[in-house]
């Protein structure tokens, strides 16, 4: 999975509004349906038992398309034995700064937002991971009518993006094959309910989204796709935590279970993409139709956390910081930690 975020209805009016509501806090989930013996678990530090019908997790979400809709897809949801309080945003960088600020504990982000919470000294960390086994599905596309066939053709054109998000580092990945750099194009940064509204309007030449919004802009718009696929971004997205959150025991415990169940429910969407799509079409407002699309080709695969993982999440950073959108080359694996991997054996 790329970048999970809001997902908006129909109208550009209600998308808009969607967006608009983009740190709400749920009320909590008490989510405990397991007997109270599956409310302790071992805290992954220390190895101490923690009660966690005692834990409240507060959760980093971008509703529609995250993990309260993929763990309710799943049936779930209500298996966590702790209470959760959900907190819904737009896409993952405004996720993470609230999870710096100490308001959210974890969540599930894309592939560039971690890159720039480190480069800014953010104190959060990787903690899991899941990858796209047909590559990056995130696009760049155009809108109906338009003229520009081919990337060197955006050249002096404005595009929009979600500076910090997935589609920053697919953009940039875009034009640098095509042998164009981020100064021969005009970045417009907006979050998807805005970027929507001005690609639909007129008033970008293009727009670098991820699923479903480019099923949606394709199949209601009439949109183009100029560039997806497996040669432009990377294959992984990624559960983020706070460091104090992981630092605690009892947070700790909980991230373990969560992180366990979140993988099974992945692995039962990528098999189930029908099930996933109407849930997903459900939750967001768009047409079960677009939405199934959409799931049948941004399935994720739990893994592991390895050198591979690390070095590709490094490789973002280089490339960052070479355009000059990141102020260091931070070192990534100061901010990921192989101790959840063992929550991807247990999803099978």
């Amino acid at each position: 999975m790329k970048s999970r975020r809001t997902l908006l209805a129909a109208s550009v009016i209600a998308l808009s509004g969607l967006a608009a509501a983009a740190c709400s806090s749920s009320s909590s989930s008490s989510t405990s349906a397991a007997s109270s013996s599956s409310a302790a678990a071992s805290s992954s530090s220390s190895g101490s038992s923690v009660n966690l019908s005692s834990v409240t997790l507060n959760v980093g979400d971008q509703k529609g398309t995250g993990a309260e809709a993929v763990l309710k897809a799943a049936g779930l949801l209500s298996t966590l034995p702790f209470k959760v309080s959900w907190s819904d945003f737009t896409s993952g960088p405004p996720m993470l700064e609230a999870m710096a600020s100490g308001s959210v504990d974890v969540g599930g982000v894309g592939d560039a937002p971690p890159v720039f919470a480190a480069a800014g000294g953010e104190q959060v960390e990787i903690v899991g991971a899941r990858s796209v086994p047909s590559g990056d599905q995130d696009a760049l596309v155009v809108p109906k009518g338009s003229s520009i066939t081919s990337i060197q053709q955006l050249k002096g054109k404005k595009i929009a993006y979600g500076s910090g998000s997935s589609a920053n580092y697919h953009l940039l990945t875009v034009l640098n094959k095509a042998g164009l750099t981020t100064k021969d194009v005009t970045l417009v940064s907006l979050q998807p309910a805005n970027a929507l509204a001005a690609f639909t309007s007129g008033a970008v030449d293009a727009w670098d989204i991820w699923p479903p919004y480019v099923q949606q802009v394709v199949a209601q718009d009439g949109a183009k796709v100029l560039a997806i696929g497996s040669q432009y971004g990377s294959p992984y997205s990624f559960e983020v935590a706070a460091k104090a959150a992981v630092a605690n025991a009892e947070k700790a415990a909980a991230i373990k279970v969560y992180l366990a169940t979140l993988n099974k429910a992945y692995v039962f969407t990528a098999t189930h993409p029908d099930v996933w799509g109407a849930a997903w079409g459900a939750a967001s407002g768009l047409p079960a139709s677009i939405t199934t699309e959409a799931a049948k080709v941004d399935a994720t695969t739990p893994v592991t956390i390895t050198s591979a993982v690390i070095s590709s999440e490094q490789n973002l950073v280089s490339q960052f910081y070479k355009a000059g959108l990141i102020p260091n080359n931070v070192d990534m694996s100061g901010f990921i930690t192989s101790e959840f991997n063992s929550t991807v054996a247990e999803s099978g």
